[in-house]
């Protein structure tokens, strides 16, 4: 009970601690095991694959350590030795690094490359155990650092050791060592090629790559070369001094005048003075019988006794020059060696040459991939159109837009490469790529980022020439237009009426199709697209993107927020649809004001002149009753008489006058709508979906 009691409590306090808190000891990092597929593996096998190449070039310098001149002596160089061991040393670490991160690299179960992700094995005594079997031995021979051994540590141990012997052992170790250094490149490239596909990111950098494959076997053939001309100079020389041994009362020749180290001792010097190993071992002596063969060219320039610099760059000339030419111009002698080293020089450039010409054009060719598939569809183009016998102008047209697609998309499928790729991955380029340009349309900066991002994931890229037509009036609308780039003219005649016209240019922001989105909102819409109002042409080049119908439709049934009437509202404004209608309607009414005010001011005009009329009857009629008061008694009989008529002539002249100024009015209420020129063709009001079936 106490031990349950406990625990509960020891559970109830470590629940407060933040989940990233953990009771483990950090495990450090020589202990960690890695995973081969991780970014800092990748880029360590990257790092010593450069590594083990300028390896591979250091190597071959150990050649250039002895050195002949005019006293018939050999001697080593030790400043170059002291650079290539500094160097070399601080190589094997890297391959001791190597070697130690392959001990804490996990490797794939080979059980579990079946399906799916691999399995990986993280026990230490596993990777060890199969380590060991594998590639250990290779790693170690490669990873020893035996020349400098040998140099500095056995040779001067060793008592009466010569240059000669010095140059045998070292060029023995090294090329044995480089053969392993050699073969270790190549399953490390494969695993570069497993985890990232590829060796060189860039075609320039796969070029020089395999360029540098190429200087690198060149660099090794001119210092073999070298140190084998060396070699054939010093045979000569042995063979002179074993004539010369006991042929004089003189001190005979003894290998050890050979080494420079001896230049001081009396005994050689007086050797040097009687000695016809010069003579003897010279190149140029038409007389003499040892036959240096493709090796006469060290000696007759000079190179064994010239400056470093200057013999390595004539060695590696030699080099790549055989190794070019196969080896076609080689002088050999009947010397074994040589016709073995020549025929090795022309096999190895024969697969060399062909193997960098190869792989040099494959790079080459990736940079000029895409032009030269541009340049076979242009002329698929060109045929086609010619067989056709297209007009010229249409055939210039397709040349147009065939270049401006190729200069806006170098080539490359945009949506194929999207379809590829996962959802989320998708989603989030598409939302990098278009939000801003989407949010640059007013009628979408009304929107929240979950709608925009449900748009901007279905925008498809559109692109358009200069004078072709988009869509004309009376077509179906089968996308709206987001103009992202150029000038386009948007135009109607109100479905064909005589005499109307309205046009408006469209520029980046703006948008075209709206009939599209009102056809989306409708509740009950049918698989019949809406027909198009106005005719869009492009003024310039035009880059857009495009929304089609089926995902506006998809995104309108699944965001009802389109239907708020904010945003129908937003539509309106923006919609230059729309807003050519309500020009028109404004336009309208004012004319409508103009003309009732016209007809006001007539009828004015017209009521003020007959009550003027009016007036003057009137006037006149009492003029004429004072004159008959004042006649005669015998006019007194016919006065009432006239006085009715001239009472009824009033009441008719007010009723005629009554009677005109309604015709009038009538007359102006009817002929006016009809009158030219005040006549206004009825533009219709853009159909609107039935909101009453959706809240806000």
């Amino acid at each position: 009970m106490n031990t349950d009691f406990y625990r509960l409590a020891v559970s109830s306090h470590f629940s407060n601690f933040p989940k990233s808190f953990s009771l483990q000891k950090k495990v450090p990092w020589w202990y960690q095991i890695l995973n081969p597929q991780s970014k800092f593996v990748a880029q360590w096998n990257r790092t010593f694959l450069y590594v083990c190449i300028a390896a591979l070039f250091l190597d071959p310098l150990y050649f250039y350590f002895p050195i002949t001149g005019d006293k018939a002596c050999m001697q080593t160089d030790l400043v170059l030795g002291v650079f290539v061991t500094f160097s070399r040393t601080i190589a094997d670490l890297f391959f001791l690094f190597h070697m130690v991160l392959k001990f804490r690299t996990a490797y794939i179960a080979p059980t579990s490359r079946v399906y799916g992700r691999k399995e990986l094995v993280t026990d230490p005594r596993d990777i060890a155990s199969r380590y060991l079997k594998h590639d250990f031995i290779v790693d170690l021979l490669a990873t020893l650092p035996l020349p400098q051994i040998v140099v500095w540590f056995v040779i001067p141990a060793v008592k009466d050791s010569t240059v000669a012997h010095v140059n045998h052992t070292l060029s023995l170790i090294v090329l044995l060592q480089f053969i392993p250094r050699l073969f270790q490149i190549f399953p490390l490239q494969r695993r570069i090629l497993k985890t990232s596909g590829l060796i060189a990111k860039t075609a320039l950098a796969g070029a020089l790559y395999n360029l540098g494959s190429y200087m690198l076997a060149s660099h090794v053939l001119g210092a073999t070369w070298y140190v084998a001309s060396i070699q054939r100079q010093y045979e000569c020389w042995i063979i002179t001094c074993k004539h010369e041994m006991n042929r004089t009362h003189s001190p005979s020749c003894t290998p050890s005048f050979l080494d420079c180290a001896t230049l001081d001792h009396r005994e050689r010097q007086a050797w040097f003075k009687r000695t016809r190993v010069l003579s003897n071992c010279d190149v140029l002596n038409n007389k003499n019988e040892f036959q240096f063969g493709l090796f006469a060219d060290a000696f007759t320039d000079h190179v064994s006794s010239s400056r470093f610099i200057q013999k390595y760059f004539y060695c590696l000339w030699w080099g790549l020059k055989n190794l070019s030419s196969y080896g076609q111009n080689l002088q050999t002698s009947t010397y074994s060696g040589e016709t073995l080293f020549s025929s090795f020089i022309c096999i190895a450039g024969l697969i060399l040459f062909a193997h960098l010409i190869g792989n040099m054009q494959n790079y080459l060719q990736s940079t000029t991939a895409r032009i030269e598939e541009w340049r076979l569809r242009q002329k698929d183009t060109e045929e086609w159109m010619n067989h056709r016998q297209l007009p010229p102008e249409l055939q210039q047209r397709v040349r147009r837009f065939v270049q401006y697609k190729w200069l806006a998309t170098r080539g490359v499928d945009e949506e194929a490469i999207l379809c590829a790729l996962p959802l989320d991955l998708r989603r989030q380029i598409q939302r990098h790529l278009c939000l801003d340009i989407v949010r640059r349309v007013p009628f979408f900066g009304q929107m929240d980022d979950q709608l925009l991002d449900a748009i901007c994931e279905r925008l498809v890229s559109s692109l358009n020439t200069k004078d072709s037509y988009i869509v004309r009036e009376g077509d179906p609308v089968r996308e709206m237009l987001f103009i992202i780039r150029g000038q386009v003219e948007s135009s109607t005649t109100d479905g064909g009426r005589v005499g109307f016209y309205n046009s408006i240019t469209l520029r980046p922001g703006d948008f075209c199709g709206e009939e599209l989105l009102t056809w989306a909102l409708m509740p009950s819409s049918n698989l019949n697209l809406p027909s198009s109002t106005r005719t869009v042409k492009s003024i310039t080049e035009v880059e857009a993107f495009a929304l089609r119908a089926e995902d506006l439709k998809f995104v309108a049934n699944q965001f009802k927020r389109l239907h708020s009437k904010k945003l129908q509202h937003a539509f309106r404004y923006y919609s230059h649809h729309w807003r050519a209608w309500g020009a028109h309607f404004i336009q309208a009414a004012w004319r409508r004001h103009r003309k009732r005010k016209l007809a006001m001011e007539l009828l004015g005009k017209e009521s003020l002149y007959y009550s003027n009329v009016v007036e003057i009857v009137e006037e006149e009629e009492g003029v004429d009753g004072d004159g008959g008061d004042g006649g005669g008694a015998g006019e007194s009989s016919s006065g009432p008489s006239v006085g009715f008529q001239n009472l009824g002539a009033t009441v008719l002249a007010s009723k005629f006058a009554a009677n005109t100024r309604k015709g009038k009015i009538k007359k102006v209420k009817i002929n006016l709508p009809d009158s030219d020129s005040l006549k206004m063709p009825k533009m219709f009001k853009p159909t609107e979906p039935d909101f009453s079936t959706f809240h806000d």
